[in-house]
């Protein structure tokens, strides 16, 4: 039931009745025998690694659940002993390994309790033998009655309540990318953000994230619920959850432990990009964004990063001029499945008296940044292309009766779009042109073989292939970026049988 607890920083009536209902926790100094057991600790960093810690510089009227809620984030805490007259603490986990995880964390962010910095470091003893299991057993259980009832009273919508250093997030009108990196970036400005999580559910992008203390999170909930990211979207929601802590096993764009940087990525994930780049790339970059938003640091932060590129004209409709095109080869529908990676393409027209060059309609100004961002420079069909913005404001479709050849092809409506549904998983995976694809809605008796033969036969050499673990998706790498963008072309949406149609992607990933 531990996991399930909501601590509170709060002193006052709460703390009244803990103190009558565990005598542990009343007031140790009494408790003379107890606290002379243990030997004030004062030198620093001499003690090898133990679950028992030894915290100095407590305030003075420091309570037992803000002591707690320093190791929460790191696993189960079964013992404490307070040394008020000496503002010190014992504080015992449940295994070494989280004790020395929460020893490396704070020694490179200085804990603070009330504003005040508190010290940590290893005890010299290996256990808390204080014979008060059972009573830190029963003050975890009223701990755990007192969450309950909070919940039934202050909740009619399941959430969680403010003594939680758990949020939950959801993210409104998604109609831009919003990553783990730019979530950290915001919420790191109201207190030591532990862990995330992201993931979609009911069609919504949504993440759990943990602060070191509940009282961070009150501040973050106050300041951001309802502000948006991006200019007139992205709205944030943000709601305090049950849970106290986050359990992390992977470190890579979906979540991520801040306290345990050497967590894998997980089978066929990208890395976690380092925070550190994140801030260097938004300290550069914020002047994209300076008049869009209070968290524009946030939101450049994720530009930069190559994610999204915004400008002022978000809602206009965007139009690309392409030139330099391979006039034999390309066709209305390879520039709609090259640029529909980075946006919507609603028309596509090649210029009847100029048919190397294209004028693209995207849905709006920001897919259309984006796919130029991207796109500018690539080879398409053995061709550099060159991507600029038209000065038109749509792309004319031809008058009825008029054969244009078929060089203008409206795709409004196409069901192939891939940033049509608000929070789809879509706007987390979009990464430039590389030469390793992401393919995903693979059929079960599609082989290794079966999609190497495939790749191969529009034109290039497969380097390497990575089926993930469930076989409906894999990852798979040419020779050049220009192959894979090939492949791409020609076999998004190729189907594969009993109406599975191959989706493909480029991934920051490498095999």
């Amino acid at each position: 039931f531990y996991f399930s607890l909501c601590v509170s920083p709060q002193r006052g009536s709460d703390e009244l009745i803990m103190s009558s209902f565990c005598p542990l926790f009343a007031d140790t100094t009494s408790n003379g025998s107890d606290s002379k057991k243990l030997r004030v600790e004062d030198r620093v960093g001499d003690a090898p690694p133990s679950r028992v810690l030894h915290i100095r510089k407590l305030p003075n009227d420091v309570s037992e659940t803000e002591i707690i809620a320093l190791g929460l984030p790191f696993g189960k805490v079964t013992n404490i002993l307070t040394l008020k007259g000496k503002n010190q603490a014992f504080l015992e986990l449940s295994t070494e390994e989280a004790a020395m995880t929460m020893v490396n964390y704070y020694s490179a962010v200085t804990p603070h309790i009330r504003s005040m910095p508190v010290y940590i470091q290893y005890s010299n003893h290996k256990e808390l033998k204080t014979d008060n299991s059972n009573q830190v057993t029963n003050y975890l259980t009223f701990l755990k009655i007192v969450s309950i009832s909070r919940d039934r009273s202050n909740s009619s919508d399941g959430s969680g309540t403010p003594s939680s250093p758990v949020l939950r997030i959801i993210i409104d009108n998604m109609f831009y990318p919003v990553t783990l990196d730019v979530l950290q970036q915001i919420f790191s400005k109201f207190g030591t953000v532990m862990k995330i999580i992201t993931f979609t559910k009911n069609n919504q992008f949504q993440a759990l994230l943990q602060y070191s203390d509940p009282t961070s999170a009150q501040q973050a909930k106050v300041a951001l619920d309802g502000q948006n990211i991006y200019n007139a979207c992205c709205t944030l929601r943000i709601d305090y959850s049950k849970l106290v802590n986050l359990n992390v096993k992977y470190n890579n764009d979906k979540s991520r432990d801040y306290t345990r940087p050497e967590l894998p990525a997980g089978d066929g994930q990208p890395p976690a990009l380092d925070p550190s780049v994140v801030a260097a790339l938004g300290k550069d970059s914020t002047s994209l964004l300076g008049a869009l938003s209070p968290l524009s640091a946030a939101a450049a932060a994720a530009a930069a990063a190559g994610r999204v590129a915004l400008s002022g004209h978000s809602g206009a409709s965007g139009v690309l001029l392409v030139s330099n095109l391979n006039e034999e080869m390309v066709t209305p529908h390879s520039l709609f499945t090259l640029f529909g990676v980075y946006g919507d393409v609603q028309r596509v027209k090649i210029l009847f008296n100029k048919k190397d060059s294209a004028l693209i309609q995207m849905a709006d100004m920001n897919q259309a940044q984006l796919a130029m961002s991207h796109l500018n420079g690539q080879k398409m069909y053995s061709k550099i292309i060159r991507v600029t913005m038209s000065k038109h404001q749509t792309v004319q479709l031809p008058r009825d009766g008029l054969d244009d050849q078929g060089l203008t092809k409206d795709f409004t409506n196409s069901p192939l779009h891939r940033f049509k549904k608000p929070g789809s998983k879509n706007f987390q995976n979009i990464f430039p042109p590389s030469a390793t694809l992401h393919l995903s809605n693979i059929p079960q008796d599609i082989t290794e073989e079966d999609l190497r033969v495939l790749f191969s036969n529009s034109g290039g050499t497969v380097k390497a292939f990575k089926f993930f673990q469930d076989h409906k998706m894999a990852l798979i790498q040419m020779t050049t970026i220009e192959e894979a963008i090939q492949c791409l072309i020609d076999l998004h949406n190729y189907n594969m049988g009993n109406n599975h149609h191959l989706k493909v992607s480029f991934s920051k990933s490498t095999i």
